[in-house]
């Protein structure tokens, strides 16, 4: 089987040796950046299973798959994946919901909290010997927009109720009722973001969620809004961010993702002092790897012993 996330022996290590002790010969991307679809490609024929990562599993991929029963990706994201192709094929493919929705919910947190009172900065001067005085904002009692209301939005909710934030949710799926209950206000799209002192978003990324983020929704927004997305670059779109963060109308963002990864150094978002950003690195934690790790292995050994594994996608 092949193995495409980095540093999987050291992040993985209970996990990878489950597979190991279940006989399965691995080959593991040993590098410190993802596989290209070249590369992929030519490790696919004869390969019976796959841990995956953020490498691309489209049609072109797929095909030449003929022997892959089982695509087990190692997060939860699936828009790296044909889910159809893989169906028409054969092919299993399986996530871990929620396995990694602590981790992104304290990443989410923790931008708002930097993003208030100015962290980044702070840390610059005093390093550069400024005793600068920076006056933030509390977190406490603000409003916050929480858009989607998944496993990781969930968590976030249940952190944010000991700052007494007020919350407004978006989530076409969700009943009133579940949210109330997380002490939230169900609402539409373009009330949940206006008048509210943070934006999070938590949607995946869909056709229809592309650029959900766009200019007429930042135009709703007041001016000073802080964004965050722990999410995927595509939800926002980079363009009109920029063009909030230059009219002010975005008071500054907290970014783990981007539309193009990896980011550019040239990117035209670090041009603003008051954008916070971290390499899609919101899942990497060191239990939430231990978790995901182990039920992306099991799944490998379910097929394989006979028994359908747990969160089969398509």
């Amino acid at each position: 089987m092949i193995v495409g996330p980095v540093r999987y022996p050291e992040l993985c290590a209970r996990g990878r040796q489950l597979l190991l002790d279940h006989g399965f010969t691995l080959v593991e991307n040993s590098s410190t950046v993802p596989w290209t679809d070249e590369q992929l490609h030519a490790l696919l024929p004869g390969a019976d299973a796959a841990v995956a990562g953020v490498e691309v599993y489209d049609e072109a991929a797929l095909e030449v798959a003929d022997d892959l029963r089982i695509i087990s990706r190692l997060g939860v994201g699936l828009d790296n994946v044909d889910l159809k192709v893989a169906r028409t094929r054969g092919v299993d493919v399986v996530n871990v919901p929620g396995g990694n929705a602590a981790a992104v919910a304290e990443l989410a947190v923790g931008f708002m909290l930097a993003l208030a009172r100015q962290l980044p900065a702070m840390n610059t001067a005093s390093r550069e010997g400024r005793w600068d005085r920076y006056v933030g904002v509390e977190l406490a009692g603000k409003s916050v927009a929480l858009l989607g209301f998944g496993a990781i939005a969930r968590l976030v909710a249940r952190r944010l109720s000991g700052f007494d934030v007020e919350l407004k949710v978006y989530d076409p799926f969700v009943d009133a009722d579940d949210v109330a209950a997380a002490g939230g206000r169900l609402v539409g799209l373009e009330e949940a973001v206006a008048d509210v002192d943070v934006v999070s978003v938590h949607v995946p990324h869909t056709p229809s969620t592309h650029h959900l983020v766009d200019d007429a929704l930042i135009a709703r927004m007041r001016p000073g809004t802080l964004l965050v997305n722990t999410s995927r670059g595509g939800l926002v779109d980079q363009s009109a961010l920029v063009r909030g963060l230059a009219s002010g109308r975005v008071g500054g963002a907290g970014l783990d993702v981007f539309e193009q990864e990896p980011v550019d150094a040239s990117n035209p978002l670090f041009a603003f002092d008051t954008v916070i950003t971290s390499p899609h690195a919101a899942a990497d934690t060191v239990e939430a790897y231990d978790r995901i790790g182990w039920a992306t292995a099991q799944a490998v050994v379910d097929v394989f012993s006979g028994r359908t594994p747990a969160n089969v996608a398509n």
